[in-house]
């Protein structure tokens, strides 16, 4: 048996044109908290199917395996002879680090919400609300940087392969423009297996990979004096061994890129098959599944890090890396053409490409996932963003921006996009650090506070290194607050509620009213004596006319954090120095008010007649009041939230002020 979800549309009706129709195709299809549009990074409904850790390894891997496609060329340009030893820091940082980090994370954010989840939890109200908001800004610049990056990446190797035709050479912003697009219209057109196809490309992808690191490993050791060369330029570099270890600790930052992908791990978490015994509060397969799968993750990334800097800064002469260079952003690729031919050069470079495209699919879903998580709860989106097509439009649009901007030169966009990485990195070690300290671990609050302060300098070191990835990453913040900020003013006037339950003594209280109307009194709970409640009865029945014999109930609001949005409001019967109370808690006063007079009329088929007085107080200041602490003008307000959530005024509860 099925159900329609909207009646079925009529034939014979004429079909929307022009504006409105585009306006029902941009909003077809709203996207919700759990990622309606499956990609990788997209997180799973409870009832879809599941996934065994290495599969799911994969759908991150596209992301986070896909940086061998640039990073050996970025750490050589960037560190030089040096890039072996800096890798080998930024490996230990990697595994004792970074890893141990997520698999705490995993373990306490099991639904994908990751980091910024924890660190929302452990800092409530405005300034946790403002905090994620900043967060969601370097997490934007990630993700946005991991598109257009990749994009010219994929680029890079495909205007520079032999056989490609001489027009395309120089046209890289082009290319990179089309990529994009074409990634924005698969997304606008639907998206929803994908990891099967990740699955596919990074086994082949690394698979590559391994033959070219074995085939040039063999070059190095077979041809010795290359080595003695590199060495040789090592210690005259920089004049002994001690000297070399102490600068790479100094540089190793700037090869942060090869971080990237642990945040992305832990979202796609939900995809991972658990026990069959696993709870939702409690999923112990799947927090295993997905530590093995970091573990195993890590281990081969940083494998082929130590192997491919070694082989890349020995094999390659120096000059290729610079702007223009054949090795420059593609230096596996430039070794796979020199060493095994043009035949294997080029299909290496097709499974490059192809997986840095999906890359950044990996990066718009993660964006798709994660703002309607977070803005909508809120408050702080806009209505259309709730909608996939008018975001995927959006984000398409700023990636072209930042195409341009940075001429789609992929060693240009590295400071933005290790800035993004290594400021989700710091505030997840910050955020496993003060839960270990909440929960009295101090041991392992030491050691992830050791880790904080290491991914603290790593950021610092790098925005000072680099500073345009902290400029750009302050556009997207600064971006993120105002739109929220602007969309939470506008939708201050509408239902927060997304539940309403009243206990078993509230219907009690209105069983007693068989015809109605029925007549609750707003009471403020901050003057709860007997006589607060009398002469607040007395002003009703005096000032605003409410019926002597008629029995009022009273409805209290306590405000418990007012930068909250959509809540599920439990209201409570209570008597208290005889007077009948509802008493429930809500962000905001007037629409939790609203929410409850509602319910009370759905419930009961009575109309509900609440009496307020007026709020004294200059009325800017209330308003004020109203936007960010949740009270202010209270009687007016709750009046415009009910016309607004029922344009029908004879089905709309009545607002008395006196």
């Amino acid at each position: 048996m099925t159900t329609l979800s909207r009646p079925p549309a009529d034939p014979s009706a004429p079909r929307p044109q022009g504006a409105e129709a585009l306006r029902n195709w941009l909003l077809f299809g709203l996207q919700d908290s759990k990622g309606i549009h499956q990609g990788p990074g997209a997180v799973s409904d409870a009832h879809l199917k599941k996934h065994s850790w290495w599969q799911v390894m994969c759908l991150t891997g596209v992301d986070y395996f896909s940086t061998l496609g640039y990073q050996p060329a970025i750490a050589a340009l960037a560190a030089g002879v040096i890039s072996p030893l800096a890798t080998l820091v930024l490996v230990a940082v990697t595994l004792l680090g970074a890893l141990p980090v997520y698999r705490r994370v995993a373990g306490e954010s099991h639904r994908g919400e990751g980091s910024i989840a924890m660190l929302e939890r452990l800092l409530p109200r405005w300034g946790g609300k403002l905090f994620v908001l900043v967060l969601l800004g370097f997490a934007a610049t990630d993700f946005m940087i991991t598109m257009t990056l990749s994009a010219a990446d994929a680029t890079a190797h495909l205007t520079e392969n032999p056989i490609v035709p001489g027009w395309l050479h120089g046209q890289n912003v082009l290319v990179t423009l089309f990529l994009l697009a074409l990634l924005g219209a698969v997304f606008l057109r639907g998206f929803k297996e994908a990891i099967g196809v990740a699955v596919a490309l990074v086994a082949l992808y690394l698979a590559l990979n391994a033959v070219v690191v074995a085939v040039t490993l063999i070059q190095v050791f077979t041809h010795p004096v290359a080595v003695g060369d590199w060495w040789t330029t090592l210690l005259t570099s920089h004049g002994n061994p001690l000297m070399a270890v102490a600068l790479a600790l100094i540089v190793f930052p700037r090869l942060a890129l090869g971080l990237s992908g642990f945040e992305t791990g832990v979202a796609v978490m939900p995809q991972v098959r658990g026990d069959e015994n696993d709870t939702e509060e409690n999923p112990v397969g799947r927090i295993r599944g997905t530590r093995r799968m970091l573990t195993t993750a890590a281990v081969i990334m940083s494998g082929f890090l130590i192997t491919t800097s070694f082989i890349t800064v020995v094999l390659i002469p120096e000059q290729e890396f610079q702007p223009g260079g054949q090795a420059n952003g593609r230096a596996l690729a430039y070794l796979a053409h020199e060493y095994l031919g043009v035949g294997f050069g080029s299909i290496y470079d097709l499974s490059t490409i192809a997986i840095l495209w999906f890359a950044g699919a990996s990066a718009m879903a993660g964006l798709l996932n994660l703002v309607p998580r977070y803005l909508p709860r809120y408050g702080m989106a806009p209505g259309w963003a709730k909608a996939v097509r008018p975001l995927v439009l959006v984000f398409t649009l700023v990636g072209f921006l930042i195409t341009f901007l940075f001429d789609a030169d992929v060693d240009a966009q590295g400071g933005a996009y290790a800035t993004g990485v290594l400021v989700l990195m710091t505030s997840a070690a910050v955020a496993v650090t003060l839960s270990a300290r909440r929960r009295r671990q101090h041991k392992r609050t030491l050691g992830f506070g050791a880790i904080a302060v290491v991914f603290t300098y790593t950021t610092v070191a790098n925005i000072f290194e680099r500073p345009e990835g902290i400029r750009i990453a302050g556009i997207f913040i600064l971006g993120i607050i105002l739109i929220s900020l602007l969309s939470r003013v506008r939708r201050s006037f509408e239902l927060h509620a997304t539940h309403v339950h009243l206990d078993q003594q509230a219907l009690e209280f209105m069983s007693d009213t068989l015809e109605g109307p029925i007549a609750i009194i707003a009471h403020e709970p901050l003057r709860m004596s007997a006589e607060a409640y009398r002469d607040k009865l007395a002003s009703a029945i005096e000032v605003s006319h409410l019926p002597i014999a008629q029995e009022a109930l009273f409805l209290e609001v306590i405000v418990d954090d007012s930068s909250d949005f959509e809540t599920e409001l439990h209201v409570r019967g209570v008597i208290r120095h005889g007077y009948k109370i509802l008493e429930v808690h809500g962000p905001v006063v007037p629409n939790t008010i609203a929410s409850v007079l509602l319910h009370i009329r759905d419930v009961t088929g009575l109309m509900p007649h609440i009496y307020f007085r007026w709020t004294e107080g200059n009325p800017v200041t209330n308003l004020l009041k109203f936007l960010f602490l949740g009270e202010g003008e209270i009687a007016p307000v709750t009046r415009e939230v009910l016309r607004e959530a029922v344009p029908d005024v004879t089905k709309r509860p009545w607002v008395h002020v006196g």
